[in-house]
């Protein structure tokens, strides 16, 4: 099969952990097992988050010229080409030699009319107190939003995905076998203009509609989202909090997740395989292989399999009450 991965930014950098070269190497190690374990029987195409690094560029380029900050589109192509180097060294480590990886830089199209250039909804960079978060929106002039376990971080726009330039020596390179590390952190987001030339813009995409776009472009068979919880869940942090393990796009219409962690990953689970794909995987770096094969975190298709295959404890999403319905809340 082929299959699109969607790293999340904890597969780099755990929370707390101190954002350092050391933590990340360590934590793209752990993360390129479980890829190489997929790549033994799949063809694998990996993208990832960047929210902990971009944040911390922005936060150096802030530092070193406060009146003229480095544009996120530049530090957006940094960090995957920072990111990009990192998994593709661990990745080469981990898998069997003669294995060809290539890291590509992706632009990718936004609208400049997106609705979301005002109102800011991405979280990047660390965790403020909210003392610290006072200062630095007033020295910056920063969206702020309060995180589900304390502090604040900041927030940018994050306009959906119109385009992924470049799609074709992307698919040529996969085409031919090779294991691709492309549209990092969502990709480097550009405009096209008047005149039809791109320029880049203020803004964060996000990863996994992203991902989405490009596992349709791809005519991958499953998409694949990284996180660190082992799946999706109903009536999250309540009194029925409950994994669900196979679910259909119909079902999840039905609920609420977080929009600014969760909620992207349902809409781009929900996306792909409506457009024809065959599975949409959610659920723990560790649990690889057990998603696709069915056994592990939440799996999103048309149609949903027989109830001996589903997670233990989980009903028939199609069966949950109204009130489970209004219940349920994401979390990533």
């Amino acid at each position: 099969m082929r299959i699109v991965v969607a790293l999340g930014g904890n597969a780099l950098l755990k929370r707390g952990e101190p954002m350092t070269a050391e933590a990340q190497h360590t934590n793209v190690r752990v993360a390129a097992a479980a890829l190489a374990d997929l790549a033994r029987d799949h063809q694998i195409i990996v993208a990832h988050g960047n929210g902990p690094q971009v944040g911390l560029m922005a936060l150096r380029s802030a530092a070193y010229a406060p009146d003229n900050p480095w544009p996120l589109d530049i530090l957006g192509a940094e960090t995957e080409g920072m990111i990009g180097y990192l998994i593709e060294q661990e990745l080469m480590n981990a898998l069997p030699k003669g294995t060809d990886c290539a890291t590509l830089l992706t632009r990718v199209e936004v609208d400049p009319q997106d609705p979301a250039f005002d109102q800011p909804t991405k979280p990047i960079g660390p965790v403020y107190t909210a003392e610290e978060a006072k200062l630095v929106r007033a020295e910056h002039r920063w969206s702020m939003v309060e995180e589900s376990k304390g502090g604040l971080r900041r927030v940018v726009p994050s306009p959906l995905p119109v385009a992924i330039l470049g799609i074709g020596p992307i698919r040529l390179l996969v085409e031919a076998g090779v294991c691709v590390i492309c549209a990092g952190g969502g990709g480097i987001p550009v405009v096209r203009g008047a005149d039809g030339k791109m320029e880049g813009v203020e803004a964060v995409i996000d990863k996994d509609r992203t991902s989405a776009l490009l596992a349709q472009a791809l005519h991958a068979d499953v998409l694949l989202m990284l996180t660190d919880v082992e799946a999706v869940y109903r009536d999250w942090g309540g009194q029925h909090q409950a994994a669900i393990g196979q679910v259909t796009p119909d079902a999840l219409d039905a609920m609420s997740f977080a929009a600014g962690s969760m909620g992207p990953k349902i809409t781009a689970a929900c996306d792909f395989v409506r457009s024809g794909g065959a599975m949409a995987g959610i659920g723990r770096l560790q649990d690889a292989r057990r998603i696709v094969e069915g056994h592990a975190g939440t799996q999103v298709r048309m149609e949903q399999l027989p109830d001996e295959n589903r997670l233990p404890g989980e009903k028939s999403s199609a069966k949950l009450s109204n009130h489970q319905h209004e219940s349920v809340r994401g979390h990533a």
